[in-house]
């Protein structure tokens, strides 16, 4: 399966070698590698180098180096985790804008909203309407936190509907990291969470009637004016900031 690596680029030859064998199958999810004396041979290469490779396949989300006597490098099943950790990272450290998300959300849940109203079953529907049921009853308490949850559940439900793992991948990362924004910028009050319960209630209706455009417009028009909201705070902000 290996073989000596170029030794002009030996590191970037084993990391790739291995990488090929398991996206290509030849190395199964739970398989064990060799033993790194056996790999150091296969390679002809040094134990530190090897030992780099490992940890760079082991990053990238490909292998799990595990210790002990019983332990060594397994094949794991390749999987969005690294990207999406990648994402919500880039989100959490502040470094998107509110504009360059609104944009994005824009495009993306707008396409995302009406695919999920193509293909949802009228189980997957109804899930999502005793969801919106759920936040409803905390609207009703005047509970903003568990309000905030369950609207995250709900957009990443949209994302399972889709039946496309890249867009559940995707929304579920947005809505997992974008709440910091709305406590910033816009907390909930009974006005913005009810506003928030109507659109939901209108992409729900519009579902049921297999309105998918309808569906899309309407989420298109409900991230534009909740960002266009944080937008204008963030400029209020600003503008103090400069005055003071």
């Amino acid at each position: 399966m290996f073989k000596k690596a170029k030794q002009n680029r030996v590191f970037q030859d084993v990391v790739e070698q291995i990488q090929d064998a398991i996206i290509k199958g030849k190395l199964k999810p739970g398989a064990r590698l060799p033993a790194e004396r056996e790999l150091k041979d296969l390679f002809n290469t040094s134990r530190g180098t090897l030992r780099e490779a490992l940890r760079v396949l082991e990053q990238k989300g490909l292998i799990e180096i595990k210790l002990g006597v019983s332990g060594g490098a397994i094949v794991k099943r390749i999987d969005a985790e690294p990207i999406v950790e990648s994402l919500a990272l880039l989100i959490r450290s502040g470094e998107v804008s509110i504009e360059h998300l609104s944009e994005f959300r824009i495009k993306i849940e707008g396409s995302l909203v009406e695919l999920a109203a193509m293909r949802a079953t009228k189980e997957e529907i109804a899930e999502l309407e005793t969801m919106f049921n759920q936040a409803k009853d905390y609207y009703e308490k005047n509970d903003w936190e568990n309000f905030l949850k369950t609207d995250e559940k709900m957009h990443t439900y949209i994302g399972i509907m889709t039946q496309n793992p890249v867009f559940q991948f995707v929304q579920k990362t947005i809505h997992d990291n974008i709440h910091q924004y709305y406590d910033e910028y816009l907390p909930m009050n009974k006005e913005r969470t009810l506003e928030n319960l109507t659109d939901f209630e209108k992409i729900i209706e519009a579902m049921k009637i297999n309105d998918a455009k309808k569906a899309s417009d309407i989420i298109m028009d409900h991230v534009k004016r909740f960002s266009d909201k944080m937008q204008e705070k963030t400029r209020s902000k600003s503008n103090f900031t400069m005055q003071a």
